[in-house]
């Protein structure tokens, strides 16, 4: 049923989506933008980092030592993935990486699947975020809240990083022009290990904050996969602005239409990506050359 109540609400699930959304869209733009690497295991990350989350919940029962170990444990695997397997397929083309990075996330998802099982998994938010909250205009799911504002904080945390510290400099000239970063005298292999774990890490960190509001099973990533490449798109490839911009679209446009009718959310996503291309192929917020 359609009312100003429902379509609220929409909205902020829209919103709480839209900015899980841009959290991972982030480190997969930032490692395409950086390195060149279409990673389509980014999904795989983002379920690997719910279970990791899942697994130190299990043993701690804290809901604090989940995240990070979630967080942490994707920053290792996106390092040792980077060194073991990615840093040869750089100056591959990109049908070589996408086929790569496809069979490693096919590879997590069995290790997960035999590990935990193809049943679905939950860890339970802490119990200050557990019940409903008065919003004055409606009533909103405490545990939703919480992500959008911790999703927040991860962003800003992000931005920092990248517009505020020396690390961000290289990866923003990166993304601009890698060549000239290695003539100036900078590790770029020892930069391009980093930014690869942390974008896993981005994808780790909201597949474990994530986790209490939606079930973990071992094919949660691959809907978050195709999502997040739209994201990117309509953004705009390297473009960290773009990917919370498009995110936030993304979000509004799959809860919105869901109001409406479910099995048309996707419809309408890929019809929003469609016009981005046609009217600026490059993203909304993107760089002409890096479409």
């Amino acid at each position: 049923m359609l009312n100003w109540s429902n379509f609220v609400s929409q909205l902020f699930n829209g919103l709480a989506l839209g900015a899980l959304l841009a959290l991972i869209s982030s480190g997969l733009t930032i490692i395409y933008g950086t390195l060149g690497v279409l990673n389509l295991a980014h999904g795989a990350m983002f379920m690997l980092g719910g279970y990791a989350g899942f697994a130190a919940y299990q043993a701690t029962g804290s809901f604090v030592v989940a995240v990070i170990a979630g967080t942490l444990a994707l920053l290792v695997v996106g390092m040792l993935m980077e060194r073991i397997v990615i840093r040869h397929f750089y100056k591959r083309p990109h049908e070589d990486q996408l086929l790569v990075t496809f069979g490693l996330s096919i590879v997590f998802v069995e290790v997960v699947r035999l590990i935990f099982s193809s049943q679905s998994q939950m860890v339970p938010p802490p119990s200050l975020f557990g019940g409903i909250t008065n919003m004055g205009f409606m009533f909103y799911p405490t545990d939703r809240l919480a992500l959008m504002v911790i999703v927040a904080v991860a962003l800003l945390a992000l931005f920092l990083v990248l517009y505020k510290t020396r690390l961000g400099l290289i990866v923003r000239a990166g993304i601009e022009d890698s060549l000239m970063v290695d003539s100036l005298g900078i590790n770029v292999d020892r930069v391009f290990m980093v930014v690869f774990g942390i974008g896993a890490m981005a994808a780790g960190f909201a597949g474990i904050v994530n986790a209490p509001v939606v079930s973990l099973t071992p094919e949660v990533g691959e809907a978050i996969l195709v999502q997040t490449f739209v994201v990117v798109v309509i953004g705009g490839v390297g473009s960290f602005p773009g990917a919370i911009l498009g995110g936030l679209i993304a979000g509004e446009i799959i809860s919105l239409t869901s109001m409406v009718n479910p099995g048309y959310a996707y419809v309408m996503l890929f019809a929003a990506m469609t016009l981005v291309l046609m009217l600026r192929p490059y993203g909304l917020l993107g760089v002409r050359g890096r479409e």
